[in-house]
């Protein structure tokens, strides 16, 4: 059994591949964050100048929604009645390393990972057959439909082994080049990414004009779905934080810790996917690409603009340079969402309030950032303490300027200390309401 103390990232020298920790402690590594976060009386005057000049960049950047059909619901049949993902032992290898410091690389680099029930197969190394993806679909059938995206339908399908997947089928556009790169570029980022954050790849096929990509089954819907409370629940903000963290942590290894590093470009609620205990999994890596290679001196890939409405970066939008900061933002955007509940384009409201960003940055340095909150969430002093730094975050992620931008490592460094507070307020607004309660008691008794 490794020790605990063990942080450093090994290399399995057969894939090529950085496996993750399963849940991480609090860390002393996050403790700077503490002292180097300003506190919010000091920083509010810089915080106000920065919004002016966030303000103004929101609505060039921001295009009429992208249709899209929404997820539906699954019944699930007996036959998907399988056992649960298991893990078992970590394995570790050596190889070279990017270049970053043994304290930089802190809990992106641990050496336990996963693995499935296709018997312990490296990721992408399932070879498939269309007579295997139509049995485990039932030949892609209707009730076995869970979603729907720009890339194709996404089915629930069962192996011969047990393992319940998600079964992506491209639309049939045999001639649509544009499909034909989309599919590629997802399929060579998703074999050389292994993380507890980033849903796992089993394989794919490409058999006449027929693409399928078979990825872990992640059971419990979209983060959307469930800010939009489709499953009947309330996500207390306890488990958007988590989110926020797990996503956090998944873009910095997408950034940091990958032979070369990974844009996804398309970091938004809809390609949340939630466990069965919140846990969040980023997916889809259709529009992802290769950051510029900094050993050359590059700074930034010239790239067609690709993404979605309301999460694109205004800077990326206008120069189609396109680099890490770019997923920043859109972090940036999805943080707004988590603790306002809202789309990022809102067309049905009044005018200042249909760009979600833009609305609640400038209610933040107004100083009425708690009439943003979700009015699904309760007003208390944790949640209005957690909502006034995140919303202080999502404004450096959403500056105008690449540059001023934090590195999403930094981004996960603050949400954990952001996570610590609102812990901390949460413990001490319950011994208040307990002290307030048996003082009550005390008087009726008397």
């Amino acid at each position: 059994m490794k020790s605990p103390n063990h942080v450093h990232g090994r290399r399995n020298p057969s894939s090529g591949l950085r496996s993750t920790p399963d849940r991480v402690p609090y860390s002393p590594a996050y403790s700077e964050a503490s002292s180097a976060r300003s506190s919010s009386s000091s920083s509010r005057s810089r915080v106000a100048v920065a919004a002016k000049s966030v303000a103004g960049v929101f609505v060039a950047c921001f295009t009429p929604p992208e249709d899209k059909s929404s997820t539906n619901s699954f019944a699930d049949s007996a036959e998907f009645k399988a056992p649960s993902v298991a893990s078992d032992g970590s394995r570790a290898g050596t190889g070279s390393e990017r270049r970053r410091s043994s304290s930089e690389r802190g809990i992106y680099s641990g050496s336990n990972h996963s693995t499935h029930s296709t018997h312990g197969r490296e990721p992408g190394s399932v070879k498939f057959t269309m007579e295997e993806i139509f049995k485990a679909t039932r030949n892609f059938s209707p009730s076995f439909k869970i979603g729907q995206g720009g890339f194709g339908t996404v089915f629930k399908g069962r192996l011969e082994d047990g393992t319940v997947v998600a079964v992506k089928r491209a639309k049939k556009s045999v001639y649509d080049k544009h499909l034909g790169v989309e599919f590629q570029s997802e399929i060579r980022t998703l074999a050389q990414v292994e993380h507890l954050n980033l849903v796992k790849f089993y394989g794919c096929l490409e058999h006449e004009d027929e693409r399928i990509v078979v990825v872990e089954y992640v059971p419990n819907g979209t983060l959307r779905e469930h800010l939009d409370s489709f499953h009947g629940n309330v996500l207390d903000l306890a488990a958007r934080l988590d989110v926020a963290i797990d996503v956090a942590h998944a873009v910095t290894y997408l950034h940091m810790y990958t032979d070369h590093p990974i844009i996804h470009r398309d970091i938004k609620s809809s390609n949340i996917l939630l466990t069965e205990n919140f846990r969040a999994k980023v997916a889809d890596f259709g529009f992802a690409r290769l950051a510029a290679d900094s050993d050359s001196g590059a700074t930034h890939v010239s790239t067609q603009v690709k993404g979605t409405a309301g999460y694109l970066d205004p800077e990326y939008l206008r120069t189609y340079q396109l680099t890490e900061k770019s997923d920043v933002y859109s972090f940036g955007v999805l943080l707004v969402e988590l603790v306002t509940g809202r789309r990022p384009i809102e067309p049905k409201r009044e005018m200042k309030e249909r760009i979600t960003a833009k609305w609640a940055i400038k209610k933040f340095t107004e100083g009425d950032a708690i009439s943003i909150l979700d009015p699904k969430l309760e007003c208390t002093s944790a949640n209005h303490l957690a909502l006034e730094q995140v919303l202080e975050l999502a404004l450096q992620c959403l500056a105008p300027r690449r540059q001023n931008r934090p590195i999403m490592r930094r981004c996960a460094e603050i949400l954990w200390n952001i996570r610590k507070d609102y812990r901390e307020q949460s413990s001490s607004d319950l011994r208040s309401v307990s002290s307030f309660t048996q003082r009550s008691i005390s008087l009726r008794e008397e």
